[in-house]
C-alpha cells in the first residue's frame, strides 16, 4: 500500500483559523467594500495633491507615502480573510490599476492558489505585472498538475527551474500532465490520492489512513491496485467504516467503478460526473495503470468553462477577455464576426435594393420588413440554443437527427401559421384604408411562415455542420443565423410582394 501523494493542510488550517465560516455572498460583499475603499482613496489622493502648493517637496512626498500606507492598512483586513476563489473573483472585477494594488498585498504563499482560480485573461495581465523572482516563488508553490496547467503562460526558464527542483515523482507527474492535450482528462487530473492493495484487511487500511495529517480533498474512496499499479477497483470510505475490521479489501471493494482514460475528452468526463453523481474517479493510462484521479471540483470547473465558451462563441467572441483590458485588445477580440456581420448586412441591403421598385409602389413594405426578420431570428435562436445544448450533451445522433429536424420544422410551421396569421391580421387592420390591405396581410402571413421554416433549418444545419467539422457548434452561430433570417426574410417578403403586387 502506498499513497501517490499526501495533501499539505497547513495553509488551509491557517486560513480557516483566520476566516471562520464563509458565506456564499462573501466575494460580492468583499468586492463592494473594496470598491468603496478605492472610491475613498481617490478622494484622499485628490485632497493631498491639491494641498501640495506651498508645501516643501520632501514633506509632500512624506505625506503621500503616509496616505499610501494608510490605504494599504485599510485594504489588508478586507483581503486577508478571503478564500482564494473569492479573491480571484474580486481581482477579476477590479480595473487594472486597482487590481495591481490588491495583488501586491496578497501574501506570497497564497498567490499560487489565487493564480489557479483566475481566468486566463486576468492571470496573464497579473503575470505581466509580477517580477520574475516573485513568479518563480509562485511557480514553486504550485502542485505539478497546477503548474502544468499554467506552464504555457509562465516564462519557459521559470518553469524549467521549478521542474529541476522537483522530486523524481513530481517531475514524472509534471511530464505526464504536460504530455496530454488541454481538453483531455490527463491535463486535468489530480495526483493526490490514496492507494491500497486488495490482500490486506480493513483494519490495516484504517491504521494506514490515520497516518495522514489530512486526506486529499474529495476523498470518497481509496483506489485498489496490484503490485504493478494496475487498477483493480475502489474501496468507498463508507464500506471501510461499516464492515468488520477483519474483512479483506478484496471482499468489500467495488470492481464496477467508472474509470477514465487519460486521453478521454475532459468535458465528456465532466458530464459523467454529473450523470452519475460522482465525487472522484480514477484515471488510468492505456495499459490500465492508475496514474491519477479526476475530482468533482475539476468537473464543475469544466462544465462552467464549457458553458462560458459556448456563450462567447455564440456571440462571435474569439476568446474570453479581461473585463478591464485595453480598448484596443477588446476591440480586436470582436473584429472577426463584426466584420462578417458587416458583410452580411451589406448583402441584406442589396437584397432590399433589388426590390426598390416594389417598395416604391407599396411603401408599407418598408415598415413591415423588420417584423418578418425579427420574429424569425427569435425563433431561430430558441431552436439553435436547444440544439447546441443537445449536441454538447451528446444527445443528438445520426439515428435521431431526422426526427429532430422534422419536429423543429413542425414547430416552426405551427408557430408560423399562428403568429403569421396574427401579424397578417394586424397588417390588414393597420392598412385597411388602402387598397392593398388584404394583400399585405396575406403577404405578411406567408412570409413569416416561410421565414420561420428557414430559421429552423439554419438553426440546426449551422451547428450540426460545425460539429461534424470538429469545430465548436456555437461558433458565431447567432451571427450566421441573423444573416440568414434577415437576408432570406427580406427576399421572401419582398419576393412575395412582387408577385402579389406585380
Amino acid at each position: 500500500m502506498s499513497p501517490t501523494s499526501t495533501a499539505d493542510p497547513d495553509n488551509d488550517l491557517e486560513s480557516s483559523k483566520v476566516m471562520g465560516p464563509r458565506e456564499p455572498e462573501a466575494a460580492q460583499h468583499a468586492l463592494e467594500e473594496i470598491q468603496s475603499l478605492f472610491a475613498r482613496f481617490r478622494l484622499e489622493t485628490e485632497v493631498v495633491q491639491k494641498e501640495k502648493f506651498g508645501v516643501e517637496p520632501d514633506r509632500q512626498q512624506l505625506v503621500e507615502q503616509l496616505v499610501a500606507r494608510q490605504q494599504q492598512s485599510a485594504l489588508l483586513p478586507k483581503i486577508r480573510p478571503l478564500h482564494a476563489a473569492d479573491l480571484a473573483y474580486v481581482l477579476e472585477a477590479l480595473p487594472r490599476e486597482q487590481r495591481e494594488k490588491v495583488w501586491h498585498l496578497v501574501a506570497e504563499d497564497r498567490r499560487g492558489e489565487v493564480m489557479v482560480e483566475l481566468n486566463e485573461a486576468v492571470r496573464q495581465s497579473l503575470i505581466a505585472e509580477t517580477s520574475r523572482e516573485a513568479l518563480l516563488r509562485i511557480a514553486q508553490s504550485l502542485e505539478p498538475d497546477d503548474l502544468a496547467a499554467m506552464a504555457d503562460e509562465l516564462p519557459f526558464d521559470i518553469v524549467e527551474r521549478v521542474r529541476q527542483g522537483l522530486t523524481i515523482e513530481e517531475r514524472e507527474q509534471l511530464r505526464q500532465a504536460m504530455s496530454y492535450s488541454d481538453d483531455s482528462v490527463g491535463a486535468r487530473m489530480d495526483f493526490e490520492m490514496v492507494t491500497i492493495r486488495d490482500d490486506v484487511t480493513l483494519e490495516v487500511v484504517l491504521r494506514y489512513l490515520r497516518r495522514f495529517d489530512e486526506l486529499p480533498d474529495h476523498t470518497d474512496q481509496v483506489f485498489v491496485i496490484d503490485r504493478k499499479e494496475t487498477l483493480l477497483g475502489a474501496l468507498p470510505i463508507g464500506h471501510l467504516l461499516v464492515n468488520e475490521p477483519e474483512a479483506l479489501v478484496s471482499e468489500v471493494m467495488r470492481r464496477d467503478i467508472l474509470s477514465l482514460n487519460a486521453r478521454d475528452d475532459a468535458y465528456d468526463a465532466a458530464q459523467a460526473f454529473e450523470r452519475y453523481d460522482l465525487v472522484s474517479a480514477p484515471v488510468v493510462n492505456d495499459q490500465g495503470k492508475l496514474i491519477g484521479r479526476l475530482t468533482v471540483s475539476e468537473a464543475v470547473d469544466l462544465i462552467r468553462e464549457e458553458s462560458d465558451s459556448e456563450v462567447l462563441a455564440q456571440a462571435g467572441l474569439r476568446e474570453e477577455e479581461d473585463l478591464f483590458s485595453s480598448v484596443w485588445a477588446s476591440a480586436k477580440n470582436r473584429w472577426l464576426w463584426l466584420g462578417l456581420n458587416l458583410c452580411t448586412a451589406f448583402f441584406a441591403s442589396r437584397v432590399i435594393g433589388a426590390f426598390e421598385g416594389t417598395i416604391e409602389r407599396v411603401v408599407a413594405l418598408a415598415a413591415l420588413m423588420p417584423i418578418v426578420a425579427g420574429i424569425a431570428g427569435n425563433t431561430g435562436n430558441q431552436t439553435m440554443t436547444l440544439f447546441i445544448r443537445s449536441l454538447a450533451l451528446g444527445q443528438v445522433t445520426a439515428g435521431n437527427l431526422t426526427r429532430l429536424l422534422a419536429k423543429e420544422l413542425s414547430i416552426a410551421g405551427l408557430n408560423g401559421l399562428v403568429w403569421g396569421s396574427v401579424a397578417g391580421l394586424f397588417a390588414w387592420w393597420l392598412y385597411s384604408e388602402t387598397s392593398n390591405g388584404l394583400l399585405l396581410g396575406i403577404t405578411m402571413m406567408l412570409a413569416i411562415l416561410l421565414n420561420l421554416l428557414v430559421a429552423a433549418l439554419i438553426a440546426i444545419f449551422v451547428p450540426m455542420s460545425l460539429h461534424r467539422l470538429g469545430r465548436d457548434p456555437a461558433l458565431g452561430s447567432s451571427v450566421l443565423l441573423t444573416f440568414s433570417t434577415d437576408s432570406l426574410g427580406f427576399f421572401i417578403f419582398l419576393g412575395l410582394a412582387s408577385l402579389f403586387f406585380g
